[in-house]
């Protein structure tokens, strides 16, 4: 299967958002891709609370996902829409940062509400607190697709290893990690991160990103890392989207988590143990 990791770059209006996507999606349906892959948030990156009670709407509502929705139908392709920010259902009343599985026919094959929030302080001057604004998801969630089946993740989660040991022991053989990473942490973390859940579970890892300067309508504007990864499941970087807005292509070949797991099948030797103390 010919993929592709769409590396943007997306503002606080949903509108002109979905514009930008959605080109992108047929440039990259034009290169032959049936798999396309798209940031966190990509309806709304905003780090003003007022912004975004003013523009997020309910997954039933939101026109990001409707549009994505229309664009695979067209197009006749698989999009993981990496996450939307959306309201939740009553009575919760944080929002949601749900990924979202589309497939050809333009229905929603599988959605994954992001587990770990992001609650550091990274810097005196970066500090983050998901949990305040957003309720954390409590499902692990696979879907299976004609290429593989795929294991759904946001960002932050990828530092839990267990929770893509447990995706691949259920069968998992792709890991999807949607995110909007931080650039204080990126150059040490992100592709060792990335690299070491594709080694230990034998998968390949898609990691979709925002990036740059995101421009902002209210609040204080948000920087993100980039380098849109894609990891093979011996650990090869098949490719790296750098610091641009862009598109990068790759290949999925499934024969190839089989044969890493075969080569080192440590998914089948855990072990049970006493301690620590």
């Amino acid at each position: 299967m010919r993929a592709a990791l769409l590396q943007l770059t997306s503002s606080d209006d949903p509108g002109k958002n979905l514009r930008v996507v959605s080109e992108m999606l047929r440039h990259a349906k034009s290169e032959g891709a049936g798999f396309v892959l798209t940031p966190e948030v990509t309806n709304c990156v905003s780090q003003s609370r007022k912004r975004q009670e003013a523009v997020l709407q309910t997954e039933a509502d939101d026109i990001v996902l409707a549009g994505l929705r229309d664009d695979a139908a067209r197009l006749g392709i698989w999009v993981l829409a990496g996450s939307l920010a959306l309201l939740a259902d009553p009575p919760e009343t944080r929002f949601v940062n749900r990924s979202f599985l589309i497939g050809p026919d333009g229905e929603i094959a599988a959605r994954y509400d992001k587990m770990h929030m992001f609650d550091v302080s990274v810097s005196e001057a970066e500090t983050y607190r998901e949990s305040a604004g957003y309720a954390p998801g409590s499902q692990a969630v696979i879907a299976d697709t004609p290429f593989g089946r795929i294991g759904m993740t946001v960002c932050y989660d990828v530092r839990f290893p267990y929770l893509y040991r447990a995706l691949a022991q259920a069968g998992a053989e792709i890991m999807t990690v949607p995110s909007a990473f931080s650039p204080a942490t990126g150059p040490m973390h992100w592709e060792p991160l990335l690299r070491a859940r594709a080694i230990e579970t034998g998968s390949y890892v898609l990691a979709p990103a925002q990036t740059g300067q995101h421009p902002a309508v209210m609040g204080k504007s948000r920087t993100t890392y980039g380098h849109s990864l894609a990891v093979s499941p011996w650990g090869e970087v098949l490719c790296d989207g750098g610091r641009g807005w862009g598109t990068s292509f790759f290949d999925i070949d499934t024969s190839k988590v089989a044969e890493a797991r075969r080569k080192i099948p440590s998914l089948t030797h855990d072990r049970t143990f006493d301690g620590p103390a």
